[in-house]
């Protein structure tokens, strides 16, 4: 492997100089944070013991004499190796004099990976030796003396990029996982857009950044919360699922304008976009409505973005969740491709199709169908059977392949049953091409769009499979879902209302009205942020007056105010109108980098089960030190045990 091709990822993010030094400007009427124009280059040889890092040395540093520390990277014949830092690399030539017997000794007998200190003078390689694809390429160190600051024991896998490692291995040895280039860029990349939000959010905006309780109550509504004993008989903390009523109760007293960077707990089981424990970039305005609070955030992300990758275009595109639903089938379409969901009720009203005449018979009935753009070269019969078999399993619900050479529709009498004049209505409708195929459902609106949601992402995975490019890793698609449904049906109890998101969004102002009615067509004034299918943001404004709140959690959802009497009192004393979002800087991180999981740009995440693989949490606790908290476990019976086992998703610890 190139040295070259191993730096470049991790060189890219400290090419520019970074940071900005703040002036605190007063004025008669308002006070405002300004940057200056003034920038610092980074000072990475402060207080440490060696004078440059091994990736900023060229010929410009020739005949200087340097200390340098870092991991031998590589090692050739004994006559030079390669040495790495945070910073890059560089190559140092071992001395083979007798003099110089102990410091070959110590370069030559070191172990890989093992930390070392070498002093000695920057010189030019010898012509014909340059190594363009490295940034150091042009020089070399003539070593002087040499110190073995720590030996490497024998590692559990080679410390090379292209040396593949299962994901248990790499969480068991995150400390060791954490020296690849990919690691390195992935943290250090978050580092500098959490900086640039700061500066954004704090030093543009008057932004007050605002570290709020980690130990907090049980809360009704949303995810499940992490309990932690007190020793106060029966009586737990909860670990907060996001620092939602902290921030209102903010604004209540007069902050205006909060950030933070909160982390969050949910317990619930990990995903590839999911951890139990996860970072929000946390905020809320009092004075604000929707508009304001989707300007802030597209400004910070414009303003926070690596300037490595393509500019953020502003203002993003809007689109109502109805819309998505209908078009493509999700909350969180990713628009980065075609392939929308057509509704082609009207093209089959007159049909011997049995499940068309079924679904169009009922009053919600529709039918609709997607276009699978040059299905005919890439989709197979196994296909379409995995496809239909989904479609059942899944949905209940039949799934109809129409290709436009009838001879290809694999002598399926249902096809057969697709007129001529159908056949002619949806080329016109779908604008399909001769190479394209037509998957055809239909059901109930919401389940039948659901479907077809589903299997338009299925097809854009097979069709690239096949070499089609139709979703561009570089390309970054944002996008803004808005007028949700305040409510949604409880699904153990659909008779019952729950929250579509949390209790304290406020209606839209459109439907207020509709709230002591019809609660179940209130729209919320709540709003995603979407980015290539992914959800990495949501927020709303909230409600303000008490007496709202209250009827909201007490009448509709049914919950017990008590638990949110604080909020409530709050409320009651003055509380301006205001509104917030949490991006999840985790999942936004993980797209930026193009990472195949959140995992692989937190520095110490957790497992698909939620374990740390390294320290090997959670951990048994001795009986006497849970006395203090009153807590007695309850051991499962055998039959218990295989039951939850049984139950458990039969994935890999990873």
């Amino acid at each position: 492997m190139h040295l070259g091709a191993w730096l470049g990822p991790l060189c890219r993010g400290l090419r520019r100089p970074v940071g900005r030094t703040p002036q605190l400007v007063r004025g008669a009427l308002s006070r405002r944070l300004v940057l200056s124009s003034r920038r610092r280059i980074p000072e990475f040889n402060s207080f440490v013991s060696r004078t440059n890092t091994c990736g900023e040395l060229r010929s410009s540093h020739l005949g200087q004499e340097v200390t340098l520390c870092g991991w031998i990277q590589y090692r050739r014949q004994n006559i030079f190796l390669v040495l790495r830092d945070f910073h890059g690399l560089v190559q140092v030539i071992i001395p083979q004099d007798e003099s110089s017997a102990s410091v070959k000794k110590i370069l030559c007998e070191a172990p890989l990976e093992s930390v070392v200190k070498v002093s000695g003078t920057v010189i030019s390689r010898p012509p014909g030796q340059e190594n363009p694809t490295m940034p150091t390429g042009e020089i070399e160190i003539k070593v002087k003396t040499a110190e073995l600051l720590n030996a490497c024991k024998k590692l559990p896998f080679e410390m090379k990029d292209f040396v593949k490692k299962t994901e248990a291995l790499r969480l068991q040895y995150r400390y060791l996982d954490l020296r690849s280039s990919q690691m390195q860029y992935n943290l250090r990349l978050r580092s500098e857009v959490v900086m640039k939000m700061r500066e954004y959010l704090c030093n543009l905006h008057g932004f007050v950044d605002i570290e709020t309780p980690t130990l907090f109550k049980r809360t009704p509504g949303g995810a499940k919360e992490f309990l932690v004993p007190s020793r106060e008989p029966g009586k737990f903390y909860s670990l907060p699922q996001s620092p939602q009523q902290f921030k209102q109760l903010l604004m209540v007293g007069g902050l205006d304008r909060y950030f933070q960077v909160a982390r969050c707990y949910r317990d619930e089981g990990s995903k590839p976009d999911r951890q139990p424990e996860f970072t929000q970039i946390d905020i809320e305005m009092s004075f604000v409505d929707q508009m304001g609070v989707q300007s802030l955030i597209e400004g910070l992300l414009h303003y926070s973005w690596p300037s490595d990758k393509d500019p953020v275009v502003t203002p993003f595109p809007s689109m109502t969740f109805a819309e998505a639903l209908s078009s493509y089938g999700t909350d969180k379409p990713d628009t980065r491709f075609g392939m929308k969901i057509v509704d082609v009720s009207n093209v089959f009203r007159k049909t011997e199709i049995r499940f068309l005449q079924d679904a169009l018979s009922k009053p919600q009935g529709t039918a609709k169908a997607i276009c699978v753009p040059e299905g005919v070269k890439h989709i197979k019969r196994k296909d379409i059977e995995s496809i239909k078999q989904f479609a059942a399993d899944q949905f209940n619900q039949e799934v109809l392949p129409i290709f436009l050479k009838a001879s290809r529709n694999w002598n399926s009498p249902v096809a057969k049953l697709v007129t001529e004049d159908q056949r002619l209505e949806l080329i016109r409708l779908m604008e399909i091409q001769e190479e394209d195929v037509v998957l055809l459902t239909a059901g109930e609106h919401k389940k039948t769009c659901s479907l077809l949601g589903k299997l338009r992402l299925q097809c854009a995975d097979l069709l690239e499979t096949k070499g089609m490019v139709l979703r561009d890793p570089a390309q970054f698609s944002f996008l803004w879902v808005v007028d949700f449904p305040l409510f949604l049906p409880k699904e153990e109890s659909p008779t019952e209302l729950e929250s579509a998101h949390h209790p304290f969004t406020a209606p839209h102002p459109s439907d207020l009205h509709l709230l002591y009615t019809e609660p179940e067509k209130v729209r919320s004034q709540h709003y995603d942020l979407v980015l290539n299918g992914s959800e990495i943001g949501g927020g709303s404004i909230r409600i303000h007056d008490a007496q709202l709140q209250q009827y909201i959690l007490a009448t509709l959802l049914k919950e017990d105010v008590k638990l949110l009497s604080h909020l409530l009192q709050a409320l009651d004393h003055g509380a301006p109108p205001h509104g917030g979002i949490a991006l999840g800087l985790d999942r936004l991180m993980c797209l930026i980098t193009g990472a195949p999981s959140i995992r692989d740009v937190i520095a110490f995440p957790k497992s698909f089960r939620g374990h740390d693989l390294m320290s090997s949490a959670p951990d048994s606790v001795p009986v006497e030190e849970l006395r203090p908290y009153h807590i007695q476990v309850s051991w499962p019976t055998e039959a218990e045990a295989q039951k939850d086992s049984l139950n458990q998703p039969h994935q890999q610890e990873s």
